[in-house]
């Protein structure tokens, strides 16, 4: 089992860069809510650069990788145009995600067993740059044994069909999908691999994810840009740093 160091909180400003772009403009700034979520306790900063660029763009994260003081972890597709863009900036972190241009958000984590050959390639370049590389993936043994075959120096685990299960009030699903997550995560541990988690985690479902010892960082974008409209964003981070903090202590 990992020791209890502190739990690192990732938060992904893309939508602030959606709401942005509904309406054109350069307001709301998303450099500005990532200076506000350093000050108010972010240990990194989360950026997912679409192929459709809907929210995220390639100015935005020029932008970042200039200001941020604390790390950025780069999202991206496996695509040649993205491995391109990442050895340009040579984010801390780059975070290998399945993305299809009709979703509304990231559906499920990659499939890295089937791809295995061309992600191994794909990431080799990324990690001879300097950039620790994640791979976002189902709590799936089969998945977690490809993405440390491949050299993955991290994975971070979806989060997503629990949190969707908690929404329906479906205790029994809930009650499976944490225990999934709790398992693959001490495995990925064992593994080497540096555990991660994320997709959906709000005020009720975070502290079950932040109690397991081996999760090492929660990101978290979605819901945080969401409440900062009721309680701004640096009271909306806070308040998750804390829940955080309690549930790993």
């Amino acid at each position: 089992m990992s020791d209890t160091k502190k739990l690192r909180l990732g938060v992904n400003i893309d939508h602030v860069a959606t709401v942005r772009n509904a309406r054109g403009g350069d307001y709301p700034d998303p450099l500005r809510a990532a200076r506000i979520a350093q000050e108010a306790g972010a240990d990194g900063i989360t950026a997912h650069l679409r192929e459709d660029r809907r929210h995220i763009s390639d100015a935005d994260i020029e932008g970042l990788m200039d200001v941020l003081t604390v790390p950025l972890n780069f999202e991206m597709a496996a695509t040649s145009e993205m491995q391109q863009i990442a050895l340009r900036h040579q984010p801390h972190a780059v975070c290998i995600v399945p993305e299809k241009r009709e979703e509304r958000t990231t559906e499920g984590g990659l499939e890295v067993a089937r791809e295995e050959n061309r992600l191994a390639h794909f990431i080799a370049p990324l990690r001879d740059a300097g950039c620790r590389v994640s791979i976002f993936i189902a709590a799936d043994k089969r998945q977690i044994e490809a993405a440390h075959r491949i050299g993955a120096q991290v994975i971070e685990l979806h989060t997503g069909a629990y949190c969707d299960a908690h929404a329906e009030g479906d205790a029994e699903t809930v009650k499976k999908e944490l225990a999934d997550l709790g398992e693959m995560a001490e495995f990925a541990h064992g593994l080497g691999l540096e555990v991660h988690a994320g997709h959906g985690l709000n005020y009720e479902t975070v502290s079950p994810v932040a109690a397991f010892p081996e999760v090492m960082e929660l990101n978290i974008g979605h819901f945080l840009i969401g409440e900062s409209i009721f309680r701004g964003l640096q009271p909306a981070i806070a308040e998750m740093r804390r829940l955080m903090d309690e549930a790993r202590a």
